[in-house]
């Protein structure tokens, strides 16, 4: 049993949860993840670790109620126990000094690039973070950026908050102004193809985390088979980064509404 020891909302849908976790607190890296069941009937859902604390022996993660599962997991408080927490799980990032490096994240893609930002500072790296979400009340985590990266650009679909534009555009005034070496991106899949084709076109070497199409989380169920350079590969075991240039978008944003009219039917049960 893994007990929160704190809960914070950051909107209507997105709660940050710090979790009992001892042992994964201690072995985490950054893009790694765990593997959350609620209680023993309940399914399984991959979360990646948006950050740990050694001392108290806990993990954070960031939940968007998007699902049944996910939203019952918003819906819990503090000092209630999730039945299972298992990880850490998938491969690291692949942290080194590479010079100038872009974080560009979206929505909740921004609790997962925190640590990867923080490595990434710590191997020498100028790290410049462009952070987008539709409106302000749906930025997340600004302030922990900013204790890391040296440079944190908010990009807002309405404009009430920072530039008013899409993450592109963040990231595109970025490689414009200066030379980029790297950059990482998180985010909902269609937001890291824009990405990707902008990298492309400017040839900077990219990595998408693909988090977000994972089930199981072990490569049991094959549901987050992904094409990349036109090879079969698994997000769970064989990610979730890749090469961003290299992933097949289109294909991937198929297959994540592949489960959406069961989900809807999900939705209408009770969270408790």
């Amino acid at each position: 049993m893994n007990r929160i020891v704190k809960k914070e909302r950051f909107s209507e849908k997105v709660v940050r949860l710090d979790v009992e976790a001892p042992l994964i607190a201690q072995s985490r890296k950054p893009g790694n993840f765990v593997i959350v069941k609620i209680d023993d009937k309940g399914e399984r859902i991959p979360l990646t670790i948006a950050s740990a604390d050694t001392e108290r022996g806990t993990i954070t993660l960031v939940v968007q109620a998007v699902g049944h599962t996910s939203a019952r997991l918003c819906a819990m408080e503090e000092g209630e126990t999730i039945a299972h927490v298992v990880g850490p799980l998938g491969r690291p990032t692949d942290i080194r000094n590479y010079g100038t490096v872009v974080c560009a994240c979206g929505g909740v893609g921004t609790a997962p690039m925190l640590p990867i930002v923080e490595a990434m500072k710590k191997a020498g790296n100028r790290v410049i973070v462009v952070q987008a979400a539709r409106t302000k009340e749906l930025i997340i985590l600004e302030q922990q950026m900013k204790q890391w990266a040296d440079e944190v650009v908010i990009m807002t679909d309405d404009g009430s908050y920072g530039t008013k534009g899409l993450v592109t555009n963040g990231v595109e005034n970025v490689i414009q102004r200066e030379k980029v070496d790297f950059c990482v991106t998180i985010g909902p899949a269609i937001m890291m193809k824009f990405v990707s084709l902008l990298t492309r076109k400017y040839d900077v070497p990219t990595i998408a985390s693909l988090n977000t199409i994972m089930v199981d989380g072990t490569g049991m169920c094959g549901a987050c088979r992904v094409n990349v350079g036109g090879e079969t590969k698994f997000v769970c075991v064989d990610g979730p980064e890749f090469d961003a240039h290299q992933v097949d978008f289109d294909q991937m944003m198929t297959r994540l509404g592949a489960y959406r009219d069961l989900e809807a039917v999900e939705m209408r049960k009770p969270l408790r």
